[in-house]
């Protein structure tokens, strides 16, 4: 009897989760209904009003106020608002994944997208090598590699898997048919990573989460945890990295920015140095963050003192093999 308890203590979340199944799918069919403008208006409204509810906005509230000190707490919440009202949106939008991306160089009417930087697109898809791309959770995070599909980028993107199943069915299903490859973050698949960038491919990955086996790196003035997994593959493979974010735009409109690759800090024999990789690629995303703090995911735990390591010497840091480090990610 105990052995049953247990089990049916530990299946009624999974139960729960596949019972969600036709309600988010009824959600995802109202959206497409209601087209991407008035979906939009309605996941960012209906956040706006049940996200400060949530015990994920204290989260919010204090990310804020420490990385902006001394900022009057009327702006601090209007952040905080913004930033579930484009959480919202960033949902409601997984119904339109496959006509939000129109961008096209050749047009001459107004578009829903633009693109800066699509001369580095073009070089990553044409040079013959294998490339690397960092994000961050602005905007409609989802795009990046939609505009690499798009645009024939042989990329794949890193992405965790939803812990609902229903939504991860979902979401695997909208992510299939818009965008190319995808790897699933989890054990074992930073082989699975490697082997795209030995094959010339390109890897995009969201880096702007904490990652407790990572190493340290200051972002806003204080120091974090990230995935060092990008900065071990440039130092591997000595290929190119780029930066790319999403800006929301007025009018259900949107702009993919795509940086130069990187100039990368190196160690004294030239090798990309990986604390210093992962650090210019985060001082990149809290430029960033702070050009537009209403459309960052400040919900998630990024700062976490107490599982930082007491000492961390650089030197230690970077050493390892490519596949050494690898935990769930998402994109």
């Amino acid at each position: 009897m105990l052995r049953l308890a247990l089990i049916l203590k530990r299946s009624f979340p999974r139960l729960a989760g596949f019972a969600s199944i036709p309600l988010i799918r009824l959600i995802f069919f109202l959206a497409r209904l209601l087209g991407p403008e008035r979906a939009a208006a309605f996941g960012g409204g209906l956040l706006r009003r049940i996200g400060p509810l949530l015990p994920a906005h204290r989260t919010a509230l204090a990310n804020i106020r420490a990385a902006f000190p001394g900022l009057p707490e009327a702006e601090v919440k209007a952040i905080a608002l913004s930033a579930w009202d484009n959480l919202g949106r960033t949902g409601a939008e997984y119904a339109h994944l496959d006509t939000l991306l129109d961008y096209d160089p050749e047009a001459t009417g107004p578009l829903r997208s633009e693109v800066t930087g699509i001369e580095h697109f073009f070089s990553l898809r044409d040079d013959g090598q294998p490339g690397l791309i960092f994000s961050a959770h602005l905007a409609n995070w989802e795009l990046p590699a939609i505009c690499a599909a798009k645009f024939g980028l042989e990329a794949t993107a890193v992405f965790r898997p939803p812990n609902n199943p229903a939504a991860k069915r979902l979401v695997e299903e909208v992510r299939r048919s818009t965008m190319g490859g995808l790897a699933a973050s989890g054990p074992g698949s930073a082989f699975s990573m490697q082997g795209v960038v030995e094959r010339g491919g390109h890897l995009g990955q969201l880096i702007d989460q904490h990652f407790t086996r990572g190493v340290v790196v200051t972002f806003f003035g204080r120091p974090c945890l990230v995935n060092p997994l990008l900065a071990k593959l440039a130092k591997h493979y000595d290929c190119p990295v780029h930066g790319v974010r999403v800006v929301r735009l007025p009018g259900e409109r949107f702009r993919l920015d795509l940086t130069p690759p990187l100039d990368l800090p190196r160690d004294a024999d030239g090798a990309i140095d990986v604390p210093g990789a992962m650090q210019a690629m985060t001082d990149v995303i809290e430029a960033w963050v702070r050009e537009n703090p209403g459309q960052w995911l400040w919900m998630h735990r990024r700062w976490r003192p107490d599982m930082l390591p007491k000492t961390a010497p650089r030197k230690a840091a970077s050493q390892g093999n490519v596949t050494s480090q690898v935990e769930p990610t998402a994109i």
